[in-house]
Parts: C-alpha cells; sequence; structure tokens
C-alpha cells in the first residue's frame, strides 16, 4: 500500500505526542472546511435513491452540459482504482511526480505504467513535439498536479485529448485540487469521447471523511463504471451533503478567496524560511530540499505534520487554519532550520 498524508494516529504512536497537540499540514484539505448541517433522520434510514437530483447538481456546480454522463463516486479515489478495470491491458503515461495511486492502480490491473517527466509535457505550451504521447493508450494528468501544483491550460489538455482519441485512447484528468481554480476545468468538455474527468469534494470543500466525489465523462465509460461499481456506491448521507454543498456557491467564492491569502502567506512563510519554493497551489505549497525527511522529522518531534515526497526531495505543506497555528508553523521552521 501506498503512504498518504493524514496519518495521524502513526504520528502519535511514533512520537508520543497526543494527537490534540497536533498541527497536521499533510493532506492539502481546506482547513476552514464547508459548515456541514444537521442531516435529517429519513437520509440515515434510507437507501440511496439515484434519481435525487445530485447529477444535475454536479452538472451545474462543475459547468459541465446536460449531456454529459455523470457517476457520483466515493471519493475520487474509487474512480482511480476502478477506471483501469475498464480497459484491457495497455500502455498508461503517469505523470511523475505526481500521486502515486494512479500509477499504482493502473499497473495493479496489469497494464504497462509509463512515467511521464515535465521534459515530455512541456508545461503544457503550446508548440511543444507531442509525439511522446504516441506510445500511449491512456494518459493521466493531474490538475493542479499534486505535489508541485503545475496546471496544464484546457486548451493543451484537448490536443493532446485529440491526439490519443484518434487511436481510441483516453485522457483522464484528476481535478481533484481544482475547485479553488475552476477556469482551468474541462469538466465543460467531458462529454467528449476518451475524455474523463474526476472531481472530488475532500479537498476544497473540507469534506475528505464523507468520501464524495463524482466522474464526468462520455455515456459508454460511465456505464461501464457503474457496472463495476455497482449500486448504491455513495451513500445517502456522503449524497445529501455533496448536494448541499455543491449549491453554496457564495461559501465556495468566499473560500477561493480566503485560501488564495493563506496559500500566499504560506509561501511567504517558507521563503522566509530559507526554503526552496518549488511549486504549489491555493491548498499546498511544495519546497525542495536535500533531506526532505530530516526536516519533517524536525517538524514532527514539534507536533507539525507534514507531507515528505522523497522520490523527488519534496515536503508538501498545507494551510493553517487560524492565527495560533500559522505562529506555531513559523515557530517551528526556525527551530527546526536552524537546528
Amino acid at each position: 500500500m501506498l503512504e498518504h498524508g493524514g496519518r495521524l494516529n502513526e504520528a502519535v504512536e511514533r512520537w508520543g505526542i497526543p494527537r490534540s497537540q497536533w498541527l497536521d499540514l499533510s493532506t492539502g484539505i481546506n482547513p476552514v472546511g464547508w459548515p456541514v448541517p444537521d442531516i435529517p433522520a429519513e437520509v440515515w434510514q434510507r437507501l440511496p435513491e439515484a434519481d435525487d437530483g445530485l447529477e444535475g447538481i454536479v452538472r451545474e456546480w462543475s459547468g459541465a452540459s446536460s449531456s454529459v454522463a455523470c457517476v457520483p463516486v466515493p471519493g475520487s479515489q474509487a474512480a482511480i482504482m476502478a477506471l483501469p478495470g475498464l480497459r484491457k491491458p495497455c500502455r498508461v503515461g503517469i505523470p511523475v511526480p505526481g500521486y502515486r495511486e494512479h500509477g499504482y492502480s493502473w499497473g495493479r490491473s496489469g497494464h504497462t505504467v509509463v512515467p511521464i517527466g515535465p521534459e515530455q509535457t512541456g508545461g503544457g505550451a503550446s508548440g511543444c513535439d507531442d509525439r511522446w504521447l504516441d506510445r500511449l493508450d491512456v494518459f493521466v494528468w493531474i490538475n493542479p498536479n499534486n505535489p508541485t501544483g503545475e496546471i496544464i491550460p484546457p486548451s493543451t489538455l484537448l490536443r493532446w485529448h485529440e491526439r490519443l482519441t484518434k487511436r481510441g485512447g483516453w485522457l483522464v484528468v484528476d481535478e481533484a485540487f481544482m475547485d479553488a481554480t475552476p477556469a482551468f476545468s474541462l469538466c465543460s468538455r467531458a462529454g467528449l469521447p476518451g475524455l474523463i474527468v474526476l472531481r472530488s469534494l475532500g479537498k476544497f470543500f473540507g469534506l475528505a471523511g464523507a468520501r464524495a466525489g463524482a466522474v464526468l465523462a462520455d455515456f459508454a465509460v460511465a456505464d461501464s463504471l457503474r457496472k463495476v461499481l455497482g449500486p448504491w456506491p455513495l451513500g445517502g448521507p456522503a449524497r445529501y451533503v455533496m448536494a448541499q454543498a455543491l449549491t453554496d456557491t457564495d461559501w465556495q467564492f468566499q473560500s477561493r478567496d480566503g485560501l488564495q491569502r493563506s496559500a500566499d502567506r504560506l509561501r511567504e512563510v517558507l521563503q522566509a524560511a530559507g526554503l526552496t519554493y518549488t511549486g504549489g497551489s491555493p491548498l499546498f505549497q511544495t519546497v525542495r530540499t536535500d533531506n526532505p525527511q530530516l526536516l519533517a522529522d524536525q517538524l514532527a518531534a514539534q507536533a507539525v505534520l507534514v507531507r515528505v515526497f522523497e522520490q523527488s526531495g519534496m515536503l508538501r505543506f498545507g494551510l493553517a487554519g487560524n492565527e495560533s497555528q500559522w505562529r506555531r508553523l513559523e515557530a517551528a521552521l526556525a527551530t527546526s532550520i536552524c537546528a
């Protein structure tokens, strides 16, 4: 199994520091999440119903047209695990660095995983040589990428999609961190054959525990995915919360503004501490260091948990949620880097 952020119980056990004392910056989840209301008792008591209007709400929120197929899923992770089973073994490009569950899931299903680095994607610039796509049947891109925060513009992604679909290929775009920068989303084009877009409520909405998300795709892919997932993949309470959160546009607008200010502050804090900033998004910022595990351990000893990407020499920091947490982070960085 791959390691992920948010393993707070493990940190408590290793460092002997009570759970209540930790500042968990390891996940990239909005620390000021959408305020969940009371859930009516009948939502807990009844089986979920697919005709409750959730799919239409997802389309309106994401900017997808009414002709796009929408499949609510128990978090985008469920789709990441299910999609490889919808194709015969083929060659699948996976960005490196990037969210490793994509490569793990495709490889486990018998596909040949091809690492794709920044030198091939070229940052999505126009005029780049796209011939690297010709040795792939599927390409997965995380937009914004995790942990680099790199965003490939929609025009480039559509160019890549066109090249892939000429040979029956797929472009899978994981937009788990997209909500803070919706102008870059491909959801409005998700009905195109072979274009599959994954969305999640875990990051921007701060609802990771609900395990709620959606896949937007053409009807052939959506129908196959529904068969794999089976009945009631998303529980009634998650469907209820998802519908309420997606229609709360005032909160979404205010949260985008607040997240950008927090991201700017986090970048300034990290640079002021002498760390080499390498990229980020409104939900996290990433630095590069020669020994990321050492710095992570020094911070953990002060009950500050961050995410290590050992292979790429990176540390990812999530956002602090209040002024007290900001001061804790600044103090922990000062102590660790001066040690």
